[in-house]
């Protein structure tokens, strides 16, 4: 067995790139073979320097990418985003400082660049805690019982003079790009996606063989402006008297209206056969179940943290944000790591908020990881307090930091990266 001291951590280089991605299948179960158009899709991807590796002599062990992101503040504002993903750790290669050696220096490089977070979606929920990640979105998903969902099948989908048309995933390259950029920017917590997100999620470029063109449906209103888009595939089940028991599952749905989007569950919900939806990935204040016309018709099968964030830049990271209300806190923010913390007085409006170092007395102490569970708006200081996970230096000044921090309406990242 080899010392944890000569395994070397460093950027993984172009040419050792297939020996990273093999190590990078194998750490997730996939299988350790490499097919040559797999290789060939995800190359176009390679950023030097992005790409970490643990190498045990030429053998990769362990894998590591960060990229460029953008993530919507609460109120639009785009957050400049070190964004961590395709992190593993062989099996053989477990409990050895592999993970910390490779999140250390990609986070010193991101605060080096002046991300104002880093940002993950966390397959294991105990690991990333400890290097300063909290959970700072949720996600939902929905089962909807078809005929129970009350929609007319033989009625309009659109109540509003629009229309929903199937497309093929050349027109969903030229229409969802700009979609997707202004329904981002109306929701906290979404991220950019890049042209590479839509070649892949369109089949222009195949990543995975099993990929199959889904169904992409299309809501445009009466003007014609595209304000919906839904991609789906359905199973081929019947029963045993010849009854349809087909399932429509949900890829992906962004609308940039409720009308939109309730023509668009109208319309999975009406296709001859299906007889029940599974809705993907939601908000967990999603619109749907009221959409329906018997919101008893969904229940829900999956309710889950998903977007988890570390905020490199306290000051940044707090002014970059709008506010429901009016007030001033002065927070003791802790970073064992190092990257950011100590003692601020945020000062908010509706107008505008600043964010600077004060010498005042501290009203609420808290780990950087607790504060990026606050930043989007979805969770409650007074809850964290309750769990001891926030410290109130000042009585009320839980309630002081829910009220300016939490949002009508939670966060929601519609990606997975």
């Amino acid at each position: 067995m080899s010392r944890a001291a000569d395994i070397d951590v460093r950027p993984v280089t172009e040419a050792e790139y297939p020996e990273w991605l093999r190590a990078l299948r194998t750490g997730f179960l996939l299988g350790p073979t490499v097919s040559e158009d797999e290789l060939t899709a995800r190359a176009t991807q390679f950023e030097p320097g992005r790409y970490l590796g643990a190498f045990d002599g030429d053998r990769c062990v362990a894998t590591f990418r960060s990229f460029a992101q953008e993530v919507t503040a609460v109120g639009g504002a785009p957050v400049r985003a070190d964004a961590v993903s395709a992190v593993t750790v062989t099996a053989t290669h477990r409990r050895r400082g592999l993970l910390t050696r490779m999140m250390t220096r990609d986070l010193a490089a991101a605060k080096e660049r002046g991300d104002v977070v880093a940002t993950l979606i966390a397959a294991e929920y105990s690991i990333y805690g400890r290097f300063g990640f909290g959970p700072a979105s949720h996600e939902t998903e929905w089962t909807i019982d078809v005929p129970r969902a009350g929609f007319d099948a033989r009625g309009p989908v659109c109540a509003d003079g629009g229309r929903v048309d199937l497309v093929d995933g050349d027109e969903v390259r030229k229409i969802g790009p700009e979609l997707h950029e202004r329904v981002r920017r109306a929701t906290p917590g979404a991220i950019n996606r890049s042209d590479w997100w839509w070649q892949n999620n369109t089949g222009a470029v195949r990543v995975d063989p099993k990929w199959t063109e889904p169904f992409w449906a299309v809501h445009r209103a009466a003007d014609g402006t595209v304000e919906g888009l839904m991609a789906y595939e359905v199973d081929n089940r019947w029963g045993d008297t010849k009854q349809p028991l087909n399932t429509a599952s949900v890829r992906s749905l962004i609308a940039s209206t409720p009308a939109a989007e309730r023509a668009l569950w109208h319309h999975v919900c009406s296709i001859d056969w299906v007889t029940q939806v599974k809705s993907g990935s939601r908000a967990p204040d999603d619109l749907l179940p009221l959409l329906l016309p018997d919101p008893r018709a969904a229940r829900i099968t999956t309710q889950a943290d998903w977007l988890w964030v570390r905020i490199l830049d306290v000051e940044r990271a707090l002014r970059s944000r709008t506010y429901e209300g009016t007030g001033s806190l002065v927070l003791e923010v802790t970073d064992r790591a190092g990257l950011t913390g100590g003692r601020y007085r945020l000062e908010a409006s509706t107008a505008g908020a600043s964010c600077t170092p004060t010498r005042d007395r501290a009203e609420l102490t808290l780990d950087v990881a607790e504060l990026a569970t606050l930043w989007l708006g979805d969770e409650s200081a007074v809850r964290l307090a309750a769990l001891g996970r926030v410290r109130e230096e000042r009585a009320g000044a839980a309630l002081v930091a829910d009220a300016l921090l939490r949002t009508s309406r939670r966060p929601w990242c519609p990606d997975m990266f």
